[in-house]
């Protein structure tokens, strides 16, 4: 199935909108853009849809080893009895491009539907800081909200990871890290039309190889810039499809876009949880491109999408 006309029309502008793509793109550059989530052409409201009311948002900086890293916090206004349930997410852009500001609607909606708290995670991208950077940051960072949820008003306890892109490839290797590392206990992953194989090997990538959105050379760019000269693509902090044992994680919710060179990647990645005897559901949302979940006023499926993430959330941490 194709995209309906108003998907169809907003990647054909900004395929063509004349931002030059991350691998034509140098340094100084790449830092200018980081925070621009919308191009300037299509007004940023009808995108990406507008903030819910009723969630407040702080900012506070999460201590790691030697580096301090940013995050944002949604939290319900209402009062609740008892603490809340802890979403911990990461935003996409290739490990390089992407802000936490720019996810304010996503994650506020999630806060408020799961009556939860969010915690968007600042991670430190590439190519200053290469891989394993972004996953150990996301990592100890999960850690360390865990342990201080109480200073948040969340139960830690009652944990999930959560991210799309490269942010869903950040969930699922904070999965497999918490597993492997002794916790903390995550009760549910989200990953959206996650990058898991850093070989590149899914055929997907060659079926859709132009896009939209999202390309095949885009993706080799990224790929390269977080790795960096001489790393390892079949280390699991970049590709947890290549992780020798997938059993024992938390449940997850993948899902993935029909027009979307990394759809194989999810897909495989579902199949391989659920051979390991992870419990996962799929999604393929048909007529989506790469990034729909940040443009909901512009893909149909996109609310759908979040509604299912609100109710795997909502069932997997309100679970009595």
């Amino acid at each position: 199935m194709e995209s309906d006309l108003r998907t169809v029309l907003f990647c054909w502008l900004l395929d063509r909108s004349g931002r030059e793509r991350v691998e034509n793109v140098p340094l100084a550059q790449i830092q200018a853009r980081r925070a621009e989530p919308i191009p300037h052409w299509w007004p940023a409201s009808l995108v990406t849809g507008s903030r819910p009311r009723g969630i407040r948002i702080s900012v506070r900086e999460i201590p790691l080893d030697r580096v301090q890293v940013g995050a944002r916090v949604y939290t319900p206004s209402a009062p609740a009895p008892t603490p809340r349930p802890l979403v911990v997410f990461f935003h996409g852009g290739g490990w390089v491009w992407g802000n936490v500001r720019s996810y304010d609607p996503f994650c506020a909606h999630v806060a408020r539907q799961v009556d939860a708290v969010v915690v968007s995670v600042d991670y430190r991208l590439a190519p200053e800081h290469r891989m394993p950077t972004a996953a150990e940051d996301c990592y100890d960072a999960t850690v360390w909200l865990a342990a201080q949820a109480g200073e948040l008003g969340a139960d830690g306890s009652r944990l999930a990871v959560c991210g799309d892109s490269a942010g869903g490839n950040l969930a699922a290797v904070v999965a497999l890290l918490a597993r492997d590392r002794g916790g903390p206990p995550i009760a549910h992953q989200v990953l959206i039309y996650p990058g898991t194989d850093a070989t590149l090997s899914s055929p997907s990538l060659q079926e859709r190889a132009g896009g939209p959105v999202l390309t095949l050379a885009s993706v080799r760019a990224y790929r390269e810039m977080y790795l960096g000269p001489g790393g390892d693509e079949r280390d699991v902090r970049i590709s947890p499809l290549l992780a020798d044992d997938l059993s024992g994680l938390a449940p997850a919710l993948v899902q993935s876009a029909a027009l979307d060179p990394l759809r194989d990647d999810a897909s495989r990645y579902a199949a391989a949880l659920e051979a390991a005897g992870t419990p996962v559901r799929y999604t393929e949302y048909a007529g989506a491109p790469h990034g729909y979940i940040s443009i909901p006023g512009v893909v149909r499926g996109a609310r759908q999408a979040l509604a299912e993430i609100v109710t795997e959330l909502s069932g997997h941490l309100h679970a009595r």
